[in-house]
């Protein structure tokens, strides 16, 4: 198969060229179907339990996710409660209230609320909050005053020290949530006071986080590409050589996401990370063809032969690696998040197609550049890269690593070590406002915001009443009871229905039936119809969980306690509105603010309620079967870690008081659901890292043929893994999305050099048949070789550190120390350990200390200057001589495909 590849590349240039522009113009034609999608919430399956039951939750609850607008007024003596400032609160909100795809109706401001009030006779009044924004100060206050003494609106809509309003805008859906913030921005451009507006909440920074996160890597992707060519035109010195690996990164980028958005997938803000991760894997293959081409090509060579040379050199290790690293990104095909089982597969998809792409339009483009183009690669250029800074350092990096093996591998064994310690400091975190940089709008206001009041983030705590069993069963004995005695009377009863299942759900209508036949029975049945009729209208209270004062004491209770926890900024729920009515029932006295302690006054406060101007936020807090209740707890930080001691209280306040009998707890909210996708994210990952880590072990057995040298090139893979993982635990960065897809990536990457590293000693010493003068030559261009490819990506991906997206920062940053780690293992560590192990490894005899052996003046020079001495007499052995011997297996192949093409 290799040769007919490199046949193909080499005898049909422009053939090769033609297919390629045209896979590349029929990906172009998809690219503009893009469909995207930055929620997190679909990092879950759509059927995965705890998404089903949030999306239960905000049906049966008519909850709607929130924008919140904050306001605030520093300066002035009163805070936000001045003329002026309610004024533009006013004025906003009802502009809010007109835009496309607000929730009108549950949009919570200080004009959109009611206060209230006692009423003429014990009874109670609601009136509009801010009807008409004051004009003196003494109404401001009035406002003030009245806010303080309704805790549903106290440190919510209005912070506690009064320096900040809040405006919470329900939205139909909060893939809207970008373009309602925008428009939101334009209104309060409009306004004329000195307040100062924030906007932020998950839906908005999830959405936010998607435009801008197109447009960063509209720029970050080209820029890193800009300096990855600048980078491989400084070391290769032929601006039209190093044109081929730009095109073939290029190619794969784009027929990748062509083939991705063809095939109806949506690009999620994992898929949108593919260009970012294919560009430095799309150029190292071809970095190390262009190397050994650079260095062999001399001025007059038939560049036709000398590419098939090169390319059936490498081949085998670049296969290898492409394969190796394929199946790291391809493992996370078996995590439970669709968006990161399709960037793997598509990864792993751009991965095999720039290794197909590299082997056959690299040579194929080398044999089109003419004499002329490839002229600047002179023997003068090859002699500055032999004798170049790299060139040297690389020759001492082989010195000192074979002089000094042991103390290397001590020093990495205790590398290894201190990273396990690393590892175990990483905590599991994401927040997705903190995607974004310190000064971007959505952090300062997210920051400011969550200062003042008592947290922007949302979840819902569910307690649901389930079993109706006990109750129906009581109602049947007593109904039974009757109609027996009945019977005894000679009494025959109608049938009431109480026979049939769900008789709980069917209360009302049974006591409407039952108080219609009331007026048209017989006499004789009257007294036990009216006791079937009291038995049901008992049993319809008791089926009223949350109407019962026990159960609203045990929800109070529940929320003193996350209050006290500190993990909780407020909760709302029906106990405070029920509270709050009471009280003003009973004359306003705070005293009175309490549950009642019967059903039925509970019941009074309820249906008082229903005379506000917003009867519905009744049913935001509780169904109206009254067996299930929503508390809403506000959060002061979005953080998965704070989520989680959040419920960890609650599950240590249901251990010292258990929950009632037939009551079960269910989470709801955007915070919550980020909790659950990342623990399905960090488990997964570190279940497909463990598979394909077992993988690549076997591939490298099977291509080396070999245990040990499996064992060898697995080495630099394992410990640049945990030297990274172990690093980010040490600095204190979070374990998050962008982390955890490194892990796929350092799996790839770092077995990469060691293949290479490998497979070219193992050539060499079949040849040499001394280790020493091995080492020498796997220091020269091979070496090299994978210098310059760590050298580009990491200097190339740099560029990804100004980005004002945190996710992009983390990719460059861990991406630039995953390379240049790997390297420094590869190139250190790799041939200390070999040098320890050479009589196990090569069965002949060898040179394990360095001596006088070069393969080249330069390289001998080098070495006596490190050992010292001033008289090296070399032993230089002719660069026709290795390169026969290198190339004596490819020669017979280019011999027949001669003859063949002339005949």
């Amino acid at each position: 198969m290799k040769e007919a590849i490199i046949a193909l590349a080499t005898r049909y240039p422009k053939g090769i060229m033609a297919l390629i522009g045209l896979a590349v113009v029929l990906a172009t034609a998809a690219l503009p179907r893009i469909n995207i999608d930055t929620d997190p919430e679909n990092m879950l399956p759509a059927d995965q339990p705890d998404r089903v039951q949030h999306n239960a939750i905000k049906k049966r609850f008519g909850l709607n996710d929130m924008i919140v607008v904050g306001i605030t007024d520093e300066d002035h003596a009163d805070g936000v409660f001045n003329a002026a400032t309610l004024a533009a609160i006013a004025e906003l909100s009802r502009g809010i209230a007109a835009i496309d795809g607000v929730v009108r109706r549950d949009l919570m401001s200080l004009s959109t609320v009611d206060n209230v009030t006692q009423g003429d006779a014990g009874a109670i009044r609601f009136e509009w909050l801010m009807k008409n924004a004051p004009q003196t100060r003494e109404a401001a206050l009035e406002i003030r005053a009245a806010v303080n003494r309704l805790p549903l609106l106290n440190n919510t809509l209005v912070s506690a020290d009064g320096r900040a309003a809040g405006i919470y805008v329900p939205i139909e859906n909060k893939h809207e949530s970008y373009r309602i913030a925008t428009t939101i921005d334009k209104l309060i451009a409009g306004l004329n006071d000195d307040a100062q507006y924030y906007i932020t909440g998950l839906p908005v920074a999830e959405d936010t986080f998607g435009v801008e996160m197109f447009v960063q890597m509209g720029v970050s992707a080209p820029l890193a590409a800009l300096v990855i060519f600048l980078l491989m035109w400084f070391f290769f010195r032929s601006l039209a050589l190093v044109i081929a690996p730009m095109i073939v990164a290029m190619a794969t980028v784009i027929i990748t996401m062509g083939l991705l958005i063809g095939s109806g997938f949506t690009v999620h803000i994992m898929s949108s990370m593919i260009p970012i991760f294919l560009m430095p894997i799309a150029v190292v293959d071809s970095v190390h063809i262009l190397s050994e081409f650079a260095d062999r090509y001399r001025p007059g060579e038939n560049s036709k032969t000398l590419a098939g040379k090169v390319v059936a050199h490498l081949f085998k290790p670049m296969l290898f690696t492409s394969i190796t690293s394929a199946v790291g990104f391809a493992s996370l095909a078996f995590t439970p998040i669709p968006p990161v089982q399709v960037f793997g597969v598509f990864v792993a998809i751009g991965i095999a197609l720039a290794f197909l792409l590299t082997v056959v339009f690299v040579p194929a483009y080398i044999v089109l550049l003419p004499q002329t183009r490839l002229a600047a690669l002179t023997r003068r250029g090859e002699q500055r890269a032999v004798r170049g800074p790299l060139a040297q350092a690389l020759r001492g990096t082989a010195f000192i690593s074979a002089r000094y093996s042991k103390l290397w591998v001590l020093f990495f064994a205790a590398l290894f070590a201190v990273s396990i310690w690393g590892i175990q400091r990483i905590q599991v975190n994401d927040n997705p406002v903190r995607w974004f940089t310190k000064n971007h709008p959505i952090r300062v206001a997210d920051k400011v915001l969550n200062e003042h009041f008592a947290g922007t983030y949302n979840t819902f705590l569910v307690l649901t009443q389930s079993d109706s069993d006990s109750l129906e069963q009581t109602l049947r004995r007593e109904l039974a009871t009757v109609e027996a005695e009945a019977g005894q009377n000679g009494v025959k009863l109608p049938t009431v229905g109480v026979e049939e299942s769900g008789v709980i759900a069917r209360l009302q209508h049974l006591i409407t039936t039952l108080e219609d036949r009331l007026f048209d029975a017989p006499p004789e049945q009257v007294p036990y119809l009216e006791r079937i009729l009291l038995s049901l209208e008992q049993a319809s209270e008791q089926s009223r969980y949350f109407q019962q004062p026990e159960a609203l004491h045990y929800m109070a209770d529940l929320q003193q306690a996350l209050a006290d926890s500190g993990y909780v900024g407020k909760s709302n729920a029906i106990t405070d509105l029920v509270k709050t009515v009471y009280r003003e029932l009973r004359g306003g006295d705070s005293d009175y603010y309490s549950i009642p302690d019967q059903a039925r006054a509970v019941a009074q406060t309820l249906l008082s309620f229903q005379g506000s101007h917003r009867p519905g936020d009744l049913w935001h807090m509780v169904t109206p079967d009254y067996r299930s209740a929503a508390i809403w707890l506000q959060l002061k930080s979005g953080d998965n870690l704070d989520m989680v001691r959040v419920l960890d209280a609650v599950d240590a306040f249901t251990q010292r008081r258990p929950l009632p009998d037939g009551v079960k707890i269910e989470w709801g909210g955007l915070t919550y659901i980020n909790v659950i996708w990342q623990d399905a994210m960090v488990k997964g990952m570190l279940g497909s890292l463990v598979s394909a880590f077992v993988v690549v072990f076997v591939m490298m057995i099977a291509l080396f043929r070999s245990f040990v040298f499996g064992f060898l090139a697995m080495l630099p893979l394992t410990l640049t893994i945990m030297a990274i993982y172990g690093l980010i635990g040490f600095i204190g960065k979070d374990y998050d999305m962008p982390i955890a897809v490194l892990s796929a990536l350092t799996l790839g990457l770092s077995v990469d050099f060691a293949i290479h590293f490998i497979e070219r000693t193992r050539a060499i010493h079949k040849q040499t048949g001394d280790w020493h003068q091995t080492l020498q030559q796997v220091f020269e261009e091979p070496a090299r070789a994978i210098s310059r490819n760590a050298i580009v990506i990491a200097v190339g991906f740099l560029p990804l550190l100004a980005a004002p997206l945190i996710p992009y920062r983390t990719v460059g940053m861990f991406l630039a120390a995953i390379m240049v780690l790997s390297c420094v293992v590869t190139l250190v560590m790799l041939p200390a350990a070999m040098n320890l192990m050479v009589k196990i490894l090569f069965k002949a005899n060898h040179v394990t200390e360095p001596n006088v052996e070069c393969n080249t003046e330069a390289s001998c020079e080098a070495e006596f200057e490190l050992k010292g001495e001033t008289d090296p007499k070399p032993k230089v052995e002719t660069e026709a001589k290795v390169e026969a011997g290198l190339d004596s297996e490819f020669e017979h192949h280019i011999e027949r495909e001669n003859k063949t093409h002339e005949v």
